[in-house]
Parts: structure tokens; C-alpha cells; sequence
């Protein structure tokens, strides 16, 4: 079994040649420690416009070297190395001395010991000398993940990694810039058929000054972070927004309903708190049947969970066919009385509070009741998807 270290390279001539070298030391202890019995390094020089090519040249007889002409970025570096060689485990680590090479021992036996996809190291640890900025966007973006799955990953673009090539498939694709191990990180916590493990790993300050950019960057990856979560977990991310809405609606309306309970009246102020709420609510309506739609989408498109727990029961044909009619009954008999009026005078005397209520759970309704044909929609098209795939196997 043979083990891959890539080693990505931008402009790292104070540190390349130490990193080679320990990557060179490390590989007997690899070899001794764990199933694998070879140990490949690859070097690649991405667009370096120091010495870095040229003191990496100095190791030829012992590394393999890439070199990009021009910057081409970190995650394609990484995945060009890992192209070229034909090893079973896949690895890479940072060309700044911040991690320690013997230390894929443990990612190796972690892998293997857990049947996982991906080992990575974590440096989230108290003795890490991780910059305060960047330890605070990883708690940060490891929070946010855990918010849309059940697994944890607590250091989310951890430069140091080992995985499976037979599960390079389920990864890719993944970016080409520096946001390539967040996008690894958010696609194996986020897919159900992806076990990621993490190991604490020593990790001391970088040599020479850092490619990364906490405000740029930090954006990148949270951006790439919410991407992934609405390819795998829709419901989540939706359903989140949609509690948030809803949340607010009520906050509006805290005061509108304790005046009404005082004074057994609707003042005209409230007309404003009313609109805004109404928007809210049918927006909390829309994003949570959005997600779920989305979800029932994933699950037959990339072969992810359907949708479970409360979301699964609250869109069941049982709870949501009574919800709608609910809603239809609601939203009418609070007019009732002012649509005779209006057939029989040609007037509406009653109160704007009633039309504006009216309206909420008609508009709710009706938004639940796509759902549920979008839902029927959906399971037709993929009963016809299954039907020619066994056809044409």
C-alpha cells in the first residue's frame, strides 16, 4: 500500500527544503508504524517566484516535482500531485514547517482503525500556536458545520490530510484556491456516505509570511461552507433561516398582542408590526417547504439522507393535508362575516387586522399546498428515473 505526500509550494524558499527533508525522515517511520509499505513525495511549485523550484531540485533523485508556470492555486496544486501518482492514500501538508510529517502515522492507523474516508489533524489544541484570528474563524466555521450535520469536524481547514482514493469520487469536485480544505471539510461532515476522523496534532508558527488572508479568505470559506450545506443539507440551512423569520414575526407582534389583551382593541400603530409579521411568517413558510423540497431533491440526485425528524413529520401527507385545510378554514372564517357584508351592501366595514390575518393563512396555505404537489411532482419523475435506469442496466 503506498502512501502520496503532497506538498504545495507558493513561494516558500526559507521553508521548502527543511519540510522535504522531514517529509524524507519520516517516511521509515510510516513504513514501520502502519499497513503502509511505500511512501511517495511529490513537490509542487505553484507559479513560485523564488528559489523555491530551484532548492526543491535539489532533492529530484528522492521527490517528484511539479512545477505550474503560472499560480494556479492551493487545492489545484494538490489535486494535480495527487492525479499524477497512483498511491492507494492520498495525502498533503503544508510547505511552511507548521506540521510535523511523522505525525501521518497517526492519520494512517486513525483511517484505518475507523474505517474512515478522510483523516485530518486538528490544531485546535492548547498548546497550538495558531494565530488567535484564524483559531477564532475555525471555532467559528466548526460551529456553523456542526449547526447543519450530526458530525463535528472542530478545525475545518486543517492543512494536514490523509484519504482514500477509492473515495476520491465521493469528494470531488473541490475548489482550486485556498478554500480547497474547508470545501473537503463542509462535503465529508455534510454527505452520508463520508466518515471524516480528526487526531490532535502539534502545530508551531509558520516560516516566513502567510498566503492567508483572514477577511478574504474567511469569506471564501464561508462561502464555500454554505454551498455545501445547501447541496446536502437544504433543510437545515432553510429551515434555520425560516426559525430566524419566524422568531421575528413573533417578537413584532409581542406587543400588538399584549395591548390587545389589555385593552380588547387593535390601535392603528399596529398596522405596521401586522405587514412586516405577515411578510415574515410567509417567508418562514416558503424557506422551510424550500428546504424541504431541496432535500427530497438531494436525496434522489446525489443518493443523500431524505428528509428525517420534525421536518419529515411535519410534511407528511398526515399532518400536512389537515394543516392546509386548517388554514383554509381559518383564513376564510375570519372574513366571513365581511365578505357577506360585501355581497349583500356592496361594502366592508370590518377592521384591516382581519383582511391582513385573512390573507397570512390564505397565503400559507396555498404555499403548503404546492409543497405537497411538488412533493407528488418529484416522486413521479423519479419512479420514471428508476424505471429507465433498470431499463437501460
Amino acid at each position: 500500500m503506498k502512501l502520496l505526500i503532497a506538498i504545495p509550494a507558493l513561494n516558500e524558499e526559507d521553508a521548502i527544503a527543511d519540510i522535504i527533508t522531514r517529509c524524507l525522515d519520516a517516511r521509515e517511520g510510516v513504513v514501520a508504524n502502519t499497513p503502509v509499505d511505500c511512501v511517495d513525495i511529490a513537490v509542487v511549485s505553484d507559479g513560485s517566484t523564488d528559489r523555491t523550484e530551484e532548492i526543491a531540485r535539489d532533492f529530484m533523485d528522492r521527490i517528484h516535482l511539479i512545477v505550474f508556470e503560472k499560480n494556479r492555486g492551493y487545492g489545484a496544486a494538490i489535486q494535480e500531485a495527487w492525479r499524477q501518482s497512483d498511491a492507494d492514500l492520498l495525502s498533503f501538508l503544508d510547505a511552511d514547517g507548521t506540521c510535523d510529517p511523522r505525525f501521518f502515522s497517526e492519520l494512517v492507523n486513525a483511517l484505518f482503525d475507523e474505517e474512515a474516508d478522510i483523516a485530518l489533524g486538528c490544531r485546535m489544541t492548547a498548546e497550538s500556536e495558531m494565530p488567535l484570528v484564524r483559531k477564532l474563524g475555525n471555532k467559528l466555521f466548526s460551529l456553523l458545520l456542526s449547526a447543519f450535520s450530526s458530525q463535528k469536524v472542530r478545525d475545518t481547514a486543517s492543512g494536514m490530510r490523509v484519504v482514500r482514493r477509492q473515495s476520491l469520487h465521493r469528494i470531488l469536485p473541490l475548489p482550486a484556491g485556498l478554500n480547497f480544505t474547508p470545501a473537503m471539510s463542509a462535503r465529508a461532515v455534510l454527505a452520508d456516505n463520508l466518515h471524516i476522523v480528526e487526531r490532535d496534532m502539534q502545530y508551531r508558527e509558520r516560516v516566513g509570511e502567510s498566503k492567508l488572508s483572514p477577511v478574504k479568505d474567511g469569506i471564501r470559506f464561508l462561502s464555500v461552507i454554505l454551498k455545501k450545506a445547501l447541496i446536502y443539507r437544504p433543510t437545515r440551512v432553510l429551515g434555520i433561516a425560516g426559525a430566524g423569520c419566524a422568531l421575528l414575526a413573533l417578537l413584532l407582534m409581542l406587543a400588538p398582542i399584549a395591548y390587545y389583551l389589555q385593552h380588547r382593541a387593535i390601535a392603528e400603530w399596529m398596522i405596521y408590526r401586522f405587514i412586516v409579521a405577515q411578510l415574515l411568517g410567509v417567508t418562514a413558510v416558503t424557506l422551510m417547504s424550500f428546504g424541504y423540497i431541496g432535500t427530497l431533491m438531494s436525496s434522489q440526485l446525489i443518493g443523500n439522507e431524505p428528509p428525517r425528524g420534525i421536518t419529515r413529520r411535519l410534511f407528511h401527507w398526515r399532518i400536512l393535508y389537515p394543516a392546509i385545510l386548517l388554514l383554509l378554514v381559518l383564513g376564510v372564517a375570519v372574513i366571513r362575516d365581511s365578505f357577506v357584508d360585501y355581497l349583500t351592501t356592496g361594502e366592508v366595514i370590518d377592521h384591516w387586522s382581519r383582511f391582513v390575518v385573512s390573507s397570512f393563512f390564505l397565503i400559507c396555505a396555498v404555499i403548503l399546498a404546492v409543497t405537497g404537489l411538488l412533493h407528488y411532482i418529484l416522486g413521479l419523475v423519479y419512479e420514471r428515473m428508476r424505471y429507465l435506469e433498470n431499463e437501460s442496466s
